[in-house]
């Protein structure tokens, strides 16, 4: 593909050399490119759903081990987390597409390789976790980065709306169709052909991503240390956008792959995992077109507010009964309430990170910092999980640990508070 070397416009100012970016993006609409890379992260998203909500309890089919899908996951997150570092180099001084598509490849590689080891991937948990942590290191560092340079502060509450939409379509068709062949087909024939239709709209993603331009580089050097000089400073606003972030990262680090088993052992059938999956991600679409259409700086202070506080309260209702229909009304919840949450946690630190021409030059690194704040927040909840499974397994245990880490967040509505003001200044 043929590079494209246009200024990345940012917050009102130009990074680069100064020239403005080809797509129009007037009123906040989307650009050309914003919607290419939707559909790239659409496609990307479907492939993940359709096997990755199965994962853990494909491992936990296998082995029967609370104990052994947290190591796979602490793999998962902390290979992600020093990749995404390495690739800034990448990214920043050479060709972002090919981390991009590093990315799907290596994501196709993952399942491949479960579908290879069928019951012994049990053995290799944490390599396979690993595997998958490079995949999403060099994806999700690529897709930052794009992400950054093709939206501004006008329409990326938009974009992100778009983005939640895309996701609960995916969450949508994909576990239900994937439980449903499962189910139906029974045994290993199931998740080999779901693992399979992953593979194939991985490629789809892949081809789709020589579509997307890579702006050209900007002749800047990457920076290693960047993100520890930012929270080293004195008044950066960056100390109070780490801690929020980190906050993000506590409740993911336990949310992304506990509930879908948790789902599975209350019900032992993944059929009614992807029913599960199918009703909340349809009220979760729902949720985010509204809030994204209404989502305003001045409304959003309150409106993430009434998000943090009602995800960690949904989980109120499993204290009664951990079951199919308690279970149902958690996730409903936690659908409708998130996008109050997500949208403005987002558009801030992308905001942030176009505040100045000088920032926006160091996209590559500021964006590393922010994966770096999700991985610690998402290892200190795993390792609570540990802690927690390695002591005991009751209900009671577990629901303990959803709510202590649901309602984290919380804390970080307060870090990131003074952005929230339809007037405010990062500094």
């Amino acid at each position: 593909m043929k590079q494209s070397h246009h200024g990345v416009k940012t917050g009102g100012r130009l990074s680069g050399a100064g020239r403005s970016v080809t797509s129009s993006r007037q009123g906040g609409a989307l650009g050309s490119q914003a919607i290419l890379l939707l559909a790239v992260q659409g496609l990307f998203g479907i492939a993940s759903a359709l096997s990755g909500t199965f994962i853990p309890i494909y491992l936990w089919k296998a082995s029967q081990s609370f104990m052994l899908i947290g190591w796979y996951t602490l793999g998962q997150y902390v290979t992600s987390g020093i990749v995404f570092w390495l690739a800034g180099k990448w990214v920043k001084e050479h060709h972002k597409m090919y981390s991009l598509r590093l990315g799907i490849v290596l994501s196709g590689a993952f399942y491949f390789t479960v579908l290879l080891l069928g019951q012994q991937a049990k053995v290799y948990s944490i390599p396979l976790g690993m595997l998958s942590g490079m995949a999403l290191g060099f994806y999700w560092m690529a897709y930052n980065v794009v992400y950054f340079e093709i939206t501004e502060p006008d329409n990326r509450d938009r974009f992100n709306g778009i983005a939640g939409i895309l996701g609960a379509l995916s969450g949508i068709i994909a576990p239900w169709v994937s439980g449903y062949l499962i189910t139906s087909l029974q045994g290993e024939s199931g998740y080999k052909l779901i693992f399979t239709i992953s593979l194939v709209i991985f490629g789809l993603s892949m081809v789709g991503s020589f579509w997307l331009t890579n702006r050209g580089v900007q002749g800047e050097k990457y920076k290693w240390l960047l993100g520890i000089d930012q929270l080293k400073e004195k008044g950066n606003p960056w100390r109070r956008m780490f801690g929020a972030i980190v906050t993000q990262g506590v409740r993911e680090g336990v949310f992304m792959f506990l509930i879908g088993l948790v789902i599975y052992i209350a019900t032992k059938n993944e059929g009614k995992l992807g029913n599960f999956s199918l009703i909340t991600s349809l009220v979760a679409l729902i949720s985010f077109w509204f809030v994204g259409k209404r989502l305003k700086a001045s409304n959003r202070k309150i409106a993430m507010l009434i998000g943090t506080i009602m995800i960690g309260l949904i989980v109120l209702p499993l204290f009664i009964k951990v079951n199919y229909s308690t279970l149902l009304i958690f996730g409903i919840g936690t659908s409708l309430f998130i996008p109050l949450y997500i949208i403005p946690m987002t558009s801030r630190v992308f905001d942030l990170i176009g505040d100045s021409e000088e920032s926006a030059k160091n996209r590559e690194e500021l964006i590393v910092l922010r994966e770096a704040g999700l991985i610690i927040g998402r290892v200190i909840g795993l390792a609570a999980y540990l802690i927690v499974l390695s002591q005991t397994q009751t209900p009671a245990a577990i629901v303990t640990l959803m709510f202590c880490v649901g309602i984290v967040p919380i804390a970080g509505w307060f870090f990131i508070r003074p952005f929230l003001s339809a007037n405010n200044k990062f500094r």
